[in-house]
């Protein structure tokens, strides 16, 4: 077992009653959980996600912390926070990356996989 890991699961969600398909505003939520599966403690710094719309184009969101906070997670414990992301289309995806450092102060990235953001009914 690694000294210092970070698992992230993301789940994500459509949100109609603040999108308007009309004005090519499509409102995605996100919730991300964050467990920490090392057998030390580890803080999150720092994000960064890259995000793409349905027609290929690219945003990328740098920036410290998440929600507002970096968050200490102790072996085993689980950070849970969500958030948005407004597209034009109404399918897209995000992945990124979050620093964090361990508590010898050596910084380290955590990939956060690809996952789809999708209005209902828009995937075959």
């Amino acid at each position: 077992m690694n000294l210092f890991e970070l698992k992230v699961e993301v789940e994500s969600q459509f949100v109609p009653e603040q999108s308007d398909p009309a004005r090519q505003v499509y409102l995605f939520g996100y919730t991300v959980r964050i467990t920490n599966t090392g057998q030390r403690p580890v803080q999150v710094i720092s994000r960064h996600w890259i995000i793409v719309d349905g027609n290929g184009r690219q945003q990328e969101v740098k920036g410290l912390g998440v929600v507002g906070q970096q968050p200490l997670i102790a072996p085993g414990e689980t950070f849970v926070y969500s958030s948005g992301c407004p597209l034009s289309t109404p399918v897209g995806s995000m992945k990124g990356t979050y620093w964090a450092v361990g508590d010898d102060g050596e910084p380290f990235k955590v990939p956060i996989e690809e996952f789809v953001l999708a209005m209902p009914r828009t995937l075959h």
